[in-house]
This record gives structure tokens, C-alpha cells and sequence, in this order.
């Protein structure tokens, strides 16, 4: 299982003009999306206990976050991922879902999933047998994406973040959805074994520290 390293800063509406300006500059704008932007949609999962967010929030140095994710409200492509964090470094497990089967585990059809033959699929499965993990919330945002590719950079600027609160329709359009407190604009770098000097300079900002923000901790806060 190979790590990336990780980079969060919640910054300004001035700075995120600053950083797009720059990286379009530098880098490449995400293929995806129009123009290197799109939405994005993600199901989290967490058990009754908030195993999930109370690890986020108490700095659990291993731990992990499973997702339904697709894009621009396209049920195309949907992805089931999981986001596991050990010392500081991110890695993430992926696989396609149908709609049909994302529509199944929304609504707690799981049987089928434990003898599929995706491995992501089966150990979801299990731990939502085993530890009750269970569709919690959306969480809804604005990406610009950029790539560069000396050490597999990718920087995002993510904006208008939002909640469905405890909703968890993840293919209907229709979900209300409110933002989160504070309106947060969150920039992220992730890459593999080093980070250019090209990119530490285009992403430098005045008063801005690494963070720990999450944006489904976030979407967690009303309630």
C-alpha cells in the first residue's frame, strides 16, 4: 500500500484567485470537469458511535473514512472509496459502482455485497456489519483541479461547501443541501515522494498554516 503526502490550508477568497492564477501557470488544469472545475458529491459513512469524525477530531494518527462519490450528479461513474490516514499520509482504495448498486447500499440492500467480487465492496460489507457502519451524511463542493507532474502533484482549491445534513440521497439532484459554518475554502497538495520547489513557491501564502480541516467533520457540525 503506497502513502501520498497531504497538505491542507483553509484559506481566503483572495487566496484561492492567487493559488488558480499561479498553478495555472505551472501546472495543468484536471482533465475532468469543465474548464478543470466541477462538483463533487460524496455518501460518508459512520457508525452510531461517530467512529469516523471522533478520530478525525481526537487526531487518531491511523485511521479511515468510507465514501460514495461521483461527480457533476453523473451517475456514470460513481466511485466507492476509502480514505485511510497513517502518520500524516493519505492513501486511498477505489472501485466503480452502478447507480443500482449505489441506489442498494443507500438503502441497506447489502446482502449482494458479500460475495462480490470486489474487494472494497466486501470489506465495507463487513464493517457495516461488524461495526455498524451506515450511510451518514452528504457533503457537496465546488473543485478546481490542478496536475503537475514532476513527483504526481495535485493541487485543489475546493469552495462552497455544503451540507445534506443527515440527508443521504446521493443520486437525487433535488437533495437540499446548506453550507457549512464559516463558508471555508480549502486548498489541498497532495504528491508522492517530493514536492517541487515550483509548486512549494506558487503555494506559499502569507499567515497561512497546514491544518487538520475535514470537510465531512465540517458537514457534521449542526448536529
Amino acid at each position: 500500500m503506497e502513502f501520498r503526502h497531504e497538505w491542507k490550508h483553509v484559506i481566503t477568497e483572495a487566496d484561492r484567485i492567487a493559488i488558480r492564477q499561479r498553478m495555472g501557470a505551472v501546472g495543468r488544469l484536471d482533465i475532468h470537469g469543465q474548464g478543470g472545475k466541477y462538483q463533487v458529491r460524496s455518501l460518508y459513512f459512520d457508525n452510531l458511535r461517530d467512529k469516523a469524525l471522533q478520530e478525525k477530531l481526537n487526531g487518531v494518527s491511523r485511521r479511515e473514512k468510507f465514501r460514495i462519490r461521483l461527480y457533476d450528479l453523473d451517475d456514470r461513474v460513481i466511485h466507492l472509496e476509502c480514505k485511510r490516514k497513517m502518520a500524516g499520509l493519505g492513501h486511498k482504495d477505489s472501485c466503480a459502482l452502478t447507480a443500482d448498486e449505489a441506489h442498494a447500499i443507500q438503502h441497506g440492500q447489502t446482502d449482494w455485497m458479500a460475495r462480490d467480487e470486489r474487494m472494497l465492496v466486501r470489506e465495507l460489507h463487513h464493517k457495516m456489519r461488524t461495526q455498524g457502519l451506515a450511510p451518514k451524511t452528504l457533503v457537496d463542493y465546488t473543485r478546481e483541479a490542478f496536475v503537475y507532474p514532476a513527483g504526481n502533484v495535485r493541487v485543489t482549491l475546493d469552495h462552497h461547501i455544503r451540507t445534506g445534513l443527515h440527508r443521504t440521497d446521493l443520486l437525487d439532484p433535488r437533495c437540499p443541501t446548506i453550507p457549512v459554518p464559516g463558508d471555508p475554502i480549502l486548498l489541498e497538495v497532495k504528491w508522492d515522494g517530493f514536492l517541487p520547489d515550483v509548486i512549494r513557491d506558487v503555494i506559499q501564502l502569507d499567515g497561512v498554516r497546514s491544518t487538520a480541516f475535514s470537510k465531512y467533520a465540517a458537514c457534521r457540525m449542526y448536529d
